[in-house]
């Protein structure tokens, strides 16, 4: 279906439709101007009045093929799969050969999660169509719903053999090699493309990210250069160019690129970050220091500039500037388990152990089931006098970490101390078979339970035995 009518006829003609709707008067338009006014409020989303002006351009045009195809769109984007699919079987017999049938027909498949049949019509198309390029993208799509990243490439290839500037299918294919694992497939591919079309800006920063994953880091900013070559405002480029620079240890031009991107942003707090960064690499706290608060000053909601702060005074050993930072990143991010757990590290330095027990308990509930963070939250327990609650978490971590010794030596005092004897022997010899050199711990946590001379004996049986 096409659309051209002109900006200033489209006014009156919307302006024309929206009086009659207001005025409930009967106005006729004929079936290229209800087209128009349907097609304009798909475009901006305004499905109610797209429905009204298909009802009522049915009315005056009811035997219109357009229209009716406008109504299975409808049908098809409210899931009304079979009203679309009843109204479109006889439009085959009016017009067979029209295009649009075809692709509304491959919809309902789709959408039926019958993506196979929808691949079928989509070919079916093709033999009919004068420009497949689109078909040859739709069928992409389809197998990427299906998860055939190798067939899916195939059809985006063949939409740039018919459109070498169609960037759509160009970041498709880039999507399909990634799926794929073949990096290197996509460097070949890119150069190949580069080769037909040198100044495309999008393939030479494609290429670059090749490059920066198989480390080849000189030619990802060679990559990244001729991206801003073919374009001097490609902000991407500038960004994944200086990321590249950073990984070079060339802070000083890493930091120049970043400010290009601020100058053509005028506002990147981002690249404001990553310049504090920078800055810090280079030994200039002070200049650091002054981007980070910058960054957070154009976007108070940056909780990744809260954070550089956070590790900023951290690093600096003031635990209480770092506290009152990570906070404000926890506010604005109270579900990331990093944050939780930096917490709960600050105010174990501050030696605010209710607070670090409650943030390491956070993080556990937040998905983080590293053997350190157990451990961490468990001995804090142990401080806090909370033995059953450390005996809980520790059998918790084992879940996660069986053939811990760490774990099982903890567990051994905490069930010697409560006087589960049977237990506490038990997850004692469990932790010598496991790794007996690493007793220590459960002297250095229960220092008057490793003293015993059942336990002593135990362990000097066990060494014993094991020679």
């Amino acid at each position: 279906m096409e659309f051209d009518q002109s900006d200033e006829n489209q006014e009156v003609t919307l302006s024309k439709f929206e009086s009659m709707l207001k005025t409930n008067s009967v106005f006729f338009f004929d079936s290229n101007e209800f087209e128009n006014i349907i097609h304009h409020y798909l475009e901006s989303g305004k499905i109610a009045l797209a429905k009204k002006a298909i009802k009522l351009g049915l009315s005056q045009h009811p035997s219109s093929l357009n229209l009716k195809l406008f109504q299975v769109e409808i049908f098809i984007f409210e899931n009304k799969l079979n009203e679309a699919d009843r109204l479109l079987t006889p439009l085959f017999e009016i017009e067979p050969n029209n295009e649009e049938l075809y692709i509304q027909k491959a919809n309902i498949y789709s959408k039926k999660d019958q993506h196979e049949k929808a691949i079928e019509i989509f070919k079916s198309a093709i033999e009919i169509s004068d420009d497949c390029a689109d078909l040859y993208s739709l069928i992409g799509m389809e197998y990427l719903f299906l998860d055939q990243f190798q067939d899916a490439k195939l059809n985006f290839i063949k939409c740039i053999e018919l459109d070498v500037e169609d960037y759509s299918a160009l970041y498709n294919i880039i999507y399909c090699f990634d799926f794929l694992d073949d990096t290197q497939g996509a460097i070949e591919y890119l150069n190949s493309y580069l080769d037909k079309n040198p100044y495309c800006e999008v393939a030479w920063h494609q290429l670059g990210k090749q490059y920066t994953e198989t480390k080849e880091l000189l030619k990802a900013v060679t990559a990244f250069d001729f991206a801003i070559i073919s374009d001097d405002t490609f902000i991407g480029a500038y960004l994944e160019k200086a990321k590249v620079l950073e990984k070079l240890n060339r802070f000083e031009e890493a930091i120049e690129n970043y400010k290009i991107t601020i100058a053509i942003e005028e506002s990147n707090p981002f690249a404001l970050i990553k310049i504090g960064y920078c800055f810090e690499r280079l030994g200039n706290p002070d200049l650091a220091l002054k981007h980070y608060y910058q960054a957070v000053e154009e976007d108070p909601a940056l909780d990744r500039g809260w954070m550089r702060i956070t590790k900023f005074f951290n690093s600096k050993k003031d635990y209480q500037k770092s506290l009152f930072y990570i906070n404000k990143a926890i506010d604005i991010d109270p579900e990331n388990g990093a944050y939780w757990r930096l917490y709960s590290t600050i105010n174990e330095r501050l030696n605010k152990l209710e607070e670090a027990e409650r943030g390491y308990k956070k993080t556990l509930e937040l998905g983080d089931s590293e053997l350190d963070t157990w451990l961490s939250r468990g001995d804090i327990l142990i401080k806090l006098g909370e033995d059953e609650a450390a005996k809980f978490n520790f059998v918790q971590a084992l879940e996660y970490h069986p053939k811990s010794e760490e774990l099982e030596f903890r567990l051994s005092g905490i069930c010697l101390k409560l006087n589960n004897m049977e237990a506490g022997y038990a997850h004692l010899l469990t932790a010598l078979h496991i790794n007996a050199e690493h007793v220590f711990i459960l002297e250095e946590l229960f220092p008057e339970i490793y003293s015993r001379k059942a336990v002593l004996q135990l362990i000097e049986n066990f060494k014993n035995t094991s020679k």
